[in-house]
């Protein structure tokens, strides 16, 4: 048995055609998904990158296993965690990955027999460059039963896609540069902008129309999609493709100027925390299923366990799920069984702003613990139904509500920690919000304080002060 995990980080569920975009973006997958299973309503429970994969090779939200957010240096996975590849490696299968994520945290890297870094002399990885790395270790090991893990890093900003691709998302009669447009102020002038300035803005020039970024993250998943094209395209000519359970999922979405936020993965709302998933594994998953009922990223492990006890393989072990698991398998869900895996799903994120929240089917409630640069009400709640932009808080008009979807959060929380420290709290009172951090020290090369900040964000006084320096 083989199976092939495909992370696309920060792919938007609905930026793709077979979840209901109307933009050519990803024809391929599209194509996939009708040899496959697609989950309608998949979600991260956890964002952003560290937190989310984290969660899907433990199968665990990040509250259990302590890891609630993204590149701090408070985070530590103990290596008594059961971790997905090195249960697999145990379990007799050849592990590898093409992956860039043990840059991050060490552990990322535990397990595999065979880690190939695609980190290089580039500020970004390209699909490209993922291929290319991938196909020799492919063509290496097809005779064996393995689980390869392979990273995209496309569409994740900076969004530079191949020229080729932009003209099917963007008017190329217009000036994406005319300074009579006025549509990229918000952003200039947020208070995130130093961060986006240096890793992204600044490789696009000067734009004006903020209509242009987003035609270039939909250039670079139509990129991504084509690379995928091709990687598939590999596995036929290999003759493995029909014993291949190829997985593809986003870590999470991406907001494209929702909520205030531009072009980036924060915030609890479904841009974010919604996510691409799509199953393929021929005579063994049904050919064009879609299932509708909400499942979670952790949902990934117990799922590939069913997949390999369900298969007689001489060498490979039978495997059994770790204790404390959040995740259930999806098999139930993909055979009509079950609507879906959970009925009510808990989200957190701990880097640009510190938030929990509840999802059901109809109604978002989120707890907001710290706002970051952003200026977000303490409490949120949507509905799903009526408001599936999440763009009309209800939280003091259906205050029964709120409160009791407030209480089902505390009660998970309390149910999961059982009196052990909150790691949320933890991160943001010994070493605060990551991201902002990173602002603070991007501001202090230029003499500034994050208070200086706050009383006078504006990117023409930034770029005055770099000039000078």
């Amino acid at each position: 048995m083989k199976t092939i995990m495909i992370s696309l980080d920060s792919l938007r569920a609905k930026r793709l055609g077979c979840y209901g975009y109307s933009k050519p973006t990803s024809p391929y997958m599209d194509h996939i998904a009708s040899e496959g299973v697609l989950f309608e309503n998949a979600f991260a429970s956890d964002i952003p990158t560290e937190a989310a994969h984290t969660s899907i090779f433990t199968g665990k939200v990040g509250l259990r296993t302590g890891i609630v957010s993204h590149g701090s240096q408070l985070n530590n996975l103990s290596k008594s965690t059961a971790w997905l590849p090195t249960m697999l490696r145990q379990a007799g299968f050849t592990t590898g990955a093409v992956d860039n994520l043990y840059q991050l945290k060490e552990w990322f890297a535990r397990g595999f027999r065979y880690y190939i870094n695609s980190v290089g002399n580039k500020r970004w990885i390209d699909g490209e460059t993922i291929n290319e790395l991938t196909k020799p270790w492919l063509r290496e090991h097809k005779d064996e039963d393995f689980f390869l893990f392979l990273h995209y890093w496309d569409p994740h900003t900076p969004y530079l896609p191949p020229k080729k691709y932009v003209a099917d998302f963007y008017d190329l009669n217009k000036d994406p540069y005319d300074k009579q447009n006025n549509s990229m102020k918000p952003a200039y002038n947020h208070l995130a902008y130093p961060f986006f300035k240096h890793h992204h803005f600044d490789l696009l020039g000067p734009v004006t129309d903020a209509e242009y970024i987003n035609a270039l993250y939909d250039a670079e998943v139509r990129y991504l999609d084509d690379k995928l094209k091709e990687l598939d395209n590999y596995l036929e000519e290999l003759g493995i493709k029909e014993d291949t359970l190829l997985i593809i999922f986003g870590d999470h979405g991406e907001s494209l100027t929702e909520h205030d936020i531009y072009w980036d993965h924060c915030g609890l709302y479904d841009t974010t925390v919604q996510v691409p998933l799509i199953m393929r594994w021929p005579n063994q998953l049904p050919s064009g299923k879609r299932v509708q009922g909400i499942v979670q990223q952790v949902d990934l492990m117990p799922t590939i366990f069913e997949a390999i006890n369900k298969r007689d393989e001489a060498n490979i072990q039978p495997l059994s799920l770790p204790e404390d698991i959040d995740g259930k398998s999806l098999w139930p869900s993909i055979f009509g069984e079950e609507e879906g895996t959970q009925s009510t799903i808990y989200l957190s994120e701990c880097a640009w702003q510190a938030a929990r929240g509840v999802r059901t089917e109809r109604y978002k409630f989120i707890r907001t613990r710290d706002s970051g640069p952003f200026t977000r009400p303490p409490r949120e709640l949507y509905d799903l139904y009526t408001d599936p932009e999440e763009t009309v808080n209800l939280a003091h008009s259906q205050r029964q509500i709120a409160k009791q979807l407030e209480h089902e959060l505390d009660t998970w929380i309390e149910r999961i920690l059982q009196g052990k420290e909150d790691p949320m709290e933890r991160q943001i009172t010994q070493d605060g919000l990551p991201f902002r951090r990173r602002i603070e020290n991007i501001l202090s090369n230029v003499g500034l304080t994050w208070e200086e900040w706050l009383e006078n964000h504006s990117s023409e006084r930034l770029e005055k002060l770099l000039n000078k320096n």
